[in-house]
């Protein structure tokens, strides 16, 4: 029963779906009733989501399920089930669609509001003219001063609904289509799901196809749409240079559909960025940290293939990869609802068709928890927290990379090294490894306090791991060196 699709409009909810899902911007549950039977989401409160949810990007709301049960609607009693129904019509202006479907699980009655966002205009609620805002899970009431913003981001989202009669369907990319078919359990035509997802529309039996279409599906969108695409440069050094003195190692650009650059994106810096060793006390095994957590950078790009602004051509997304850090930069600035300063708990789509569908991908995962993800990611790989620049309508994320420098840390290279003698080291040289890798430095001086051998043995040992093991000093004998195991 969990496996089975509920709904005739989304084909993703099932039980299991509805029940078991984090809430989010795009996903709510409300229920009439607290387990008490006091009340709980009367029609004004659902109203208020229902707002929220159409001046952010989509969504559905379930009503009714309580602390995760699903409860039978028509068992309401003091309270008229149509008023829930009416409530599009009575509490929400401008006018708007909403599906509203009735369900039936095991003789209950639930309903789905299915709602889509509106590229241009604001709702508000009919009786009071108060504006809300769907955020992360929470639906926030808007001051003037955040209606104004709101409006303005609103006026720049046309560039993905425009249609594209120059486009055919021959020019898609038909196994990404089968992949997202397969995710949201659609069955019909590809036609037929590309405007079941407003992302096409049928006129006169001819299909016209929208650019988030192009974006999303097809075999090289920049065809159509210039710059649809990621650059990754690779300098030599922690700065820029340029004319003779220009220090690119590598410059590889990605042009595909978005999906597909996701994944090529992804495989290619994994196989680029390096990875450190440190040895965890408890399992005295060695754990692996990349030089950028995936979490961090992954989130980033693929929120600006979902985000940036597709309207400014000749821009495309770049990953520059430094020494010491990784710059990525959207030709976007942020939304006016989104600073720098309030990034963590703020979100605005500009692109919230292609959203949808990345989404359902699972390409853009728990749509709440993007930023946060990328802070996390860096704490756990002992890296500094991320950076955000948004200057010249553009945004960077920036992400530090001190883990060669970090006492904690070895090379790959030094690890395997390590693992490949220390069986066959005798007592003495498995102390010197080991009290370099617990105390990360020492001089002879310390080994000596610590073996009690003496120092000519000391120095044959050192001499004999010279491929794992540095010293800071060019003096042959140099009774204050201080060694190291190799970074």
């Amino acid at each position: 029963m969990s496996k089975q699709i509920l709904s005739n409009i989304d084909t993703k909810l099932t039980l299991e779906y509805i029940i078991n899902t984090k809430e989010s911007v795009i996903f709510e549950r409300k229920w009439v009733f607290k387990p008490n039977w006091d009340i709980g989401f009367t029609p004004s409160k659902v109203a208020d989501v229902i707002i929220g949810m159409l001046n952010a990007e989509w969504g559905v709301l379930v009503l009714w399920i309580n602390n995760w049960v699903v409860e039978d609607l028509n068992s309401l009693w003091n309270v008229k089930l149509n008023d829930y129904k009416q409530i599009v019509h009575d509490m929400v202006t401008p006018p708007c669609f909403i599906q509203i479907e009735e369900v039936h699980i095991d003789g209950k009655l639930i309903l789905f509001y299915h709602v889509e966002s509106d590229k241009e205009r604001v709702f508000a609620r009919k009786d009071n003219e108060k504006v809300f805002f769907r955020n992360w899970d929470e639906t926030k009431e808007l001051d003037r001063d955040w209606v104004r913003k709101l409006e303005y981001d609103k006026s720049i989202r046309k560039f993905e609904d425009e249609k594209r009669e120059d486009f055919e369907e021959v020019d898609f990319r038909k196994s990404v289509l089968d992949f997202y078919k397969k995710k949201i359990n659609f069955e019909w035509d590809y036609n037929d799901l590309l405007v079941y997802r407003n992302l096409a529309v049928k006129e006169k039996w001819k299909y016209i196809y929208k650019n988030s279409a192009i974006l999303l599906f097809a075999e090289n969108p920049e065809n159509s749409i210039p710059s649809a695409s990621v650059r990754y440069i690779r300098y030599d050094w922690n700065k820029q240079t340029t004319g003779t003195n220009l220090n690119v190692v590598k410059d590889e650009r990605f042009e595909w559909c978005l999906p597909r650059i996701i994944e090529l994106v992804k495989r290619f810096l994994n196989n680029v960025f390096r990875d450190y060793y440190y040895l965890d006390l408890e399992s005295w095994k060695f754990v692996k940290i990349p030089e950028y957590p995936e979490d961090a950078w992954l989130e980033w790009i693929v929120n600006a293939l979902t985000h940036r602004s597709y309207n400014l051509q000749w821009n495309v997304i770049y990953i520059k990869h430094f020494d010491d850090r990784l710059e990525i930069s959207n030709s976007w600035p942020l939304p006016s609802i989104v600073t720098v300063e309030n990034i963590k708990e703020t979100r605005f789509s500009r692109n919230p068709r292609i959203a949808r569908v990345l989404s359902e991908m699972w390409y853009v995962r728990e749509l709440n928890e993007w930023v946060n993800r990328i802070y996390d990611s860096m704490k756990k790989s002992l890296l500094s927290e991320p950076e955000y620049i948004d200057k010249n309508d553009m945004v960077t994320l920036i992400l530090k990379n001190n883990i060669s420098k970090n006492d904690d840390t070895i090379s790959e290279k030094t690890m395997k090294e390590v693992e490949k003698v220390f069986i066959t080291l005798n007592d003495s040289q498995k102390q010197i490894l080991n009290y370099l890798i617990v105390n990360k430095k020492a001089t002879l001086s310390d080994f000596k306090n610590k073996l009690w051998i003496s120092e000519q043995m000391i120095r044959d040992y050192l001499k004999r791991f010279s491929n794992i093991i540095e010293k800071d000093t060019d003096k042959i004998r140099d009774k204050n060196a201080v060694y190291k195991l190799k970074k």
